[in-house]
């Protein structure tokens, strides 16, 4: 089967006071797996929804095999082959597994009255696609009924049941256990082998070395450079994401670093993450670095009691506490502002008044009730605070900005007056404006002597804005360091270790 090659000459993609993407010109070959890594914002997933036709370049070409081509919609794009598979699942949860592979595209027969879909043919399709994949999964099933692994299992199959020219994959390992994604890698190396041109985005750079032949680097929406596997040193490719980092004032020791305010002791749950000890000060930021799959998120996750662990346990303010669930963690002063503010964090068609009131009904309220009144008179103070930028409280959340959506979030729980409030992926996919705000919110929660634990993928932010940082691989905190006498290449080769 003949290689295919996607490749770029001088494309830029604009957006009202930003340039996403600005004169990128690269390659892509068939025959190899090709990384395209950098820091949140610098332009991968601009280039890749290019690539699928979501959106058109302000300028430039994109060529496959040589030819232009242009793509006025995802259908266009799947016409020349090309197939992107996204971080965020788009499966229809009501629709079984085989109607999500096909969806659009059922096998349909001609019945006595009228066309009907053939069900048989579409099962037996859908299997055969799964059976490719070496995953088994009953076809029949509803997409719900399945975990977040076996998902993005159905959101793979469905993109090879094109047979692509050119794949896509962004994070596509993010919920894959080991022996799972040792089989996603088996499947790419034999596409590569059939000169599909892979491009693979990743966070989890241990994969690179695992999997990828080329890496490439995007940096504030330019490319830095492509390397060969080889050469791609944890230092050199540290450098190419991150540039020259300018060293920033150290904050001062918080209050009262010397009392502990909450213990972690031996918390473990299943083999996300086993036996992780650590203390948290009055008023310290401590940082908890890793790569995706390290345990961060899971860690946090289960300090809040959203996934209560099956061992250990944690001290605060000296009282021995089991995190069972959010509502007594809540009560305790231990709040989570999660990595997926938009699902976890807000109810999007509510107002940024409701949004910010709903942890705190029962002090807004009498006996239960509350008026939009109370409701404004609680929420416009803690707008206050925090700097949301909004002309109206009672607009939808969903209107806000990425960053003023972060800060309803940590505005919502700074009115519980919380005790430690743990933050994952705080700067998320909001500008660099939005990001130092969040930095001085977390510094003011500081100066009142709440301690914050900050999970985080941006490792110059943590470096930034904490006294102290941890580091966890493989579900383990394996170092301690001071941002003050720590570089971002010596952090960066410690979570790759």
């Amino acid at each position: 089967m003949p290689s295919s090659r996607l490749e770029t000459i001088s494309l830029c993609k604009d957006y009202p006071g930003t340039k996403a993407l600005h004169d990128v010109s690269v390659r892509f070959d068939g025959g190899q797996v090709h990384a395209l890594i950098g820091k949140n914002g610098a332009g991968k997933s601009t280039l890749v929804k290019i690539f699928a036709g979501a959106i058109s370049p302000t300028s430039g070409s994109v060529l496959i095999n040589g030819k232009s081509a242009a793509f006025s919609s995802p259908r266009d794009a799947l016409r020349q082959g090309i197939v992107a598979v996204y971080q965020e699942l788009s499966l229809v949860p009501e629709l079984t597994v085989a109607e999500n592979i096909l969806l659009g595209r059922m096998p349909h027969r001609r019945g006595l009255w009228k066309v009907a879909i053939d069900w048989e043919r579409a099962y037996a399709t859908a299997q055969a696609v799964l059976t490719r994949l070496g995953v088994e999964l009953d076809v029949k099933k509803k997409v719900r009924a399945h975990g977040i692994a076996q998902k993005q299992f159905v959101e793979i199959a469905k993109a090879m049941s094109y047979n692509p020219a050119v794949l896509m994959l962004d994070e596509p390992t993010s919920a894959l256990s080991y022996r799972e994604t040792e089989r996603l890698f088996e499947l790419l190396r034999t596409l590569a082998a059939q000169g599909v041109v892979l491009l693979y985005i990743t966070h989890r750079l241990q994969e690179i070395y695992e999997i990828a032949d080329a890496v490439s680097v995007l940096r504030d929406g330019k490319l830095v450079g492509t390397v060969e596997k080889k050469e791609a040193s944890p230092e050199r490719l540290a450098k190419m994401m991150f540039g020259d980092v300018i060293k920033v004032a150290r904050r001062s020791e918080p209050p009262g670093i010397t009392e502990p305010l909450m213990t972690v002791d031996h918390l473990s749950r299943g083999t996300l993450f086993r036996d992780v000890s650590l203390t948290l000060h009055k008023g310290e930021v401590l940082g908890i670095a890793g790569l995706l799959g390290s345990g961060r998120t899971e860690l946090l996750r289960s300090i809040f009691g959203a996934d209560p662990p099956d061992g250990g346990h944690l001290m605060l303010d000296g009282r021995r506490v089991y995190p069972k669930h959010p509502a007594l963690m809540k009560r305790l002063g231990i709040v989570l502002t999660p990595e997926d503010r938009k699902e976890e964090g807000l109810i999007q068609i509510l107002s940024t008044r409701a949004n910010i009131c709903l942890a705190s009904l029962q002090r807004v309220g009498t006996g239960g009730f509350t008026t939009r009144r109370r409701d404004r008179a609680w929420a416009e103070p803690l707008i206050r605070t925090v700097g949301v930028v909004t002309k109206d409280v009672e607009a939808p959340v969903s209107s806000l900005s990425g960053g003023n959506q972060q800060k309803v979030v940590v505005a919502k729980w700074v009115g519980t007056e919380p005790k430690v409030i743990l933050m994952d992926e705080p700067t998320r996919g909001i500008d660099v404006q939005a990001k130092r705000q969040v930095f001085e919110i977390v510094w003011a929660l500081s100066k009142r002597g709440i301690g914050s634990l900050v999970v985080s993928s941006e490792l110059e932010e943590l470096l930034e804005v904490c006294h102290r940082i941890l580091i966890m691989r493989k579900g383990r905190i394996v170092s301690e360091v001071l941002p003050s006498e720590t570089s971002l290449e010596r952090l960066f080769s410690l979570c790759l270790q």
